[in-house]
């Protein structure tokens, strides 16, 4: 049997992405991985309902931003409450991209990912 486990992004600023994730999703770390010496730090941040979690990765010395490419890629959630997730994320102001004719909208974090965002459909 083969299951998703994590999905990756590399951070510039782990403590802002923390934080961001925090506020945005409500995502908290659920395990960490320190190099011994130093060269990196992977946090794994969990929604508290399913298994799947994102890995944080931040790399010592690192400066300059990640090449994001076309941006052909992003991570998506699934909102109970997504109306008022919206308008969360609408003052925040970190909404990018809202598609009114499929229903969803897509978020920027800190360092330039896309994050959609899918209404509960039952």
């Amino acid at each position: 049997m083969i299951r998703f486990n994590h999905f990756n992004f590399n951070v510039l600023d782990l403590d802002r992405s923390l934080a961001f994730y925090k506020e945005a999703l409500g995502l908290s770390p659920v395990r960490e991985k320190v190099a011994a010496d130093g060269s990196f730090r992977l946090v794994y941040l969990g929604d508290g309902t399913s298994g799947f979690t994102l890995e944080l990765t931040w790399l010592a010395g690192r400066t300059e931003p990640y090449d994001l490419g076309e941006q052909e890629f992003h991570l998506a959630f699934t909102a109970g409450d997504y109306e008022a997730l919206r308008e969360k994320h609408r003052a925040m102001g970190c909404i990018c991209f809202e598609n009114h004719d499929m229903g969803i909208y897509f978020i920027e974090d800190p360092d330039g990912y896309w994050i959609e965002l899918v209404p509960e459909r039952g």
